[in-house]
């Protein structure tokens, strides 16, 4: 187990510079355990790292757990075809390990999950199937509209990510 302050100490620095944390007492419940949280984050490689990315990077560096999916990235309205995403997502890993390392940040703990090493799989795919008889379209523009941009006519692509996201969570245990 744990101490008190070892599990406050880690509990500040994981929800530090926060607005909501949903959940509080499941992590300090599992920081108490003496086991680490997991993080989510996923991000769809369909252009160049830039500033933007430093908010959530900060927050990993928290965290020390991260993937990347390059099946996301080609759904995103096909900025992006699928060969230029292979090199995209090596590119990003490269990028992101550097930020860290400059950082400061030990990158042991760090492992990237490329989506295609299980989204392509058939279990997945069955669990995807699964999902989509199951979610209503109003609920999918609802959800989506948190994570894609919304247009007047979205792609089916549009429609599917945030459920293909839910998906990602359970595959990836976080």
């Amino acid at each position: 187990m744990a101490s008190t302050l070892d599990v406050e100490a880690k509990y500040e620095l994981i929800t530090r510079r926060l607005d909501e944390v949903l959940n509080g007492d499941s992590i300090k419940a599992i920081l108490a355990e003496g086991r680490s949280p997991k993080a989510y984050w996923g991000t769809a490689p369909t252009g160049r790292p830039h500033i933007g990315y430093f908010v959530p990077l900060t927050k990993i560096a928290d965290f020390l757990e991260s993937w990347c999916s390059d099946v996301h990235a080609f759904l995103d309205n096909l900025k992006a075809p699928l060969e230029l995403v292979a090199h995209r997502t090596k590119y990003y890993e490269f990028v992101l390990r550097t930020v860290f390392t400059s950082l400061g940040i030990p990158t042991s703990k760090l492992i990237f999950v490329q989506g295609s090493d299980y989204q392509l799989s058939r279990e997945y795919n069955l669990d995807n199937y699964r999902l989509c008889a199951t979610v209503t379209e109003h609920d999918a523009k609802k959800a989506g509209a948190e994570v894609v941009k919304q247009v007047e006519s979205p792609l089916i692509s549009g429609l599917l990510y945030p459920g293909l996201q839910a998906l990602d969570e359970q595959y990836l245990d976080v």
